[in-house]
């Protein structure tokens, strides 16, 4: 079975002078353009208070993807109504770069209790000039915490929404699962499929999983650097693939991709959770976070 093996792990630092200074940083969204690195990133406040956003979203640029410079003003901040969807905080944003230029924003936004997510999308020709459009999609009867969104195209030219959603209680209390919905181009109405796949029962992700990046190397199938993670939430990375139509599964790893390390403060969150991905020079670059504070990338080898 074809694999996919860590090569190097490389610090990825924010310069001093953000809006985020001082915040826990996670959900790394990295991307090329234009011949540097574009970023979007959250912040959650530390320690989070009562009333606090759940998370604040940043953008920035580098030019060797490692050392980055966020831009002066937030690129999507909470609403400021009680009743907007995202009054609790701004989370997981996943860009989509139009042939145009122009930008469209998926986040989670969080409601003002912080008991409910959704799927917002926001658009503009700049980062920051984004401007919120709608729900992209909210949770089914019994399900909740709609999250974490990663699009693929497939070989047919129809697109995949993968997203984490909380199971319903019959499928385990507090269980995080992967859905996927289609659509025929984007800007249709996603139609919810069958979960692409399952927990696994003797395994590192035998409770929760979560969606990260998908990304395709020359000669391989679409690989998702999925998050999974045991009753008692220690989060590791693993991959799985698909094959071009995204119909059916043909590989999946046994163990980890990434293994934190045990947390340096050993109050912390015991996780390791994948965020985005750049190819470059015929290898994967894999940016994620630790303990829910700390970003890294990670060069990553496909062998067939």
């Amino acid at each position: 079975m074809p694999t996919y093996a860590v090569e190097a792990l490389d610090t990825v630092t924010i310069a001093p002078g953000s809006p985020i200074d001082g915040m826990d940083l996670m959900s790394p969204f990295v991307w090329r353009e234009q011949g540097r690195y574009r970023m979007l990133v959250r912040g959650v406040p530390d320690p989070l208070g009562p009333h606090d956003p759940t998370g604040l979203i940043a953008s920035g640029w580098s030019d060797d993807g490692l050392h980055f410079t966020l831009d002066p003003q937030l690129a999507i901040a909470p609403g400021t109504d009680p009743a907007d969807p995202d009054a609790g905080g701004c989370e997981d944003p996943t860009v989509l770069v139009a042939d145009d230029g122009s930008y469209v924003v998926y986040y989670t936004g969080v409601d003002a209790a912080r008991t409910q997510g959704v799927l917002i999308a926001a658009s503009g020709p700049a980062l920051d000039w984004l401007v919120k459009r709608r729900v992209a999609l909210a949770a089914p009867a019994g399900e909740g915490n709609i999250k974490e969104a990663t699009f693929a195209q497939t070989s047919n030219g129809d697109w995949r929404l993968f997203y984490e959603y909380a199971a319903a209680e019959e499928r385990g209390i507090g269980a995080s699962r992967i859905g996927i919905a289609s659509a025929a181009q984007l800007g249709d109405p996603w139609t919810s499929l069958a979960d692409p796949f399952p927990i696994r029962p003797d395994s590192w992700d035998n409770w929760h999983l979560s969606t990260g990046p998908i990304c395709q190397l020359p000669g391989a199938d679409p690989v998702m650097f999925y998050n999974g993670a045991t009753v008692d939430a220690r989060w590791r990375i693993g991959w799985i693939s698909f094959a071009p139509d995204f119909a059916v599964v043909t590989g999946r790893g046994l163990e980890p991709v990434i293994l934190p390390p045990p947390p340096e403060d050993r109050t912390k969150t015991d996780i390791a959770f994948a965020a985005s991905t750049v190819i470059e020079n015929g290898m994967i670059s894999l940016y994620f976070s630790l303990e829910d504070r700390i970003l890294r990338r990670a060069r990553i080898r496909y062998y067939a």
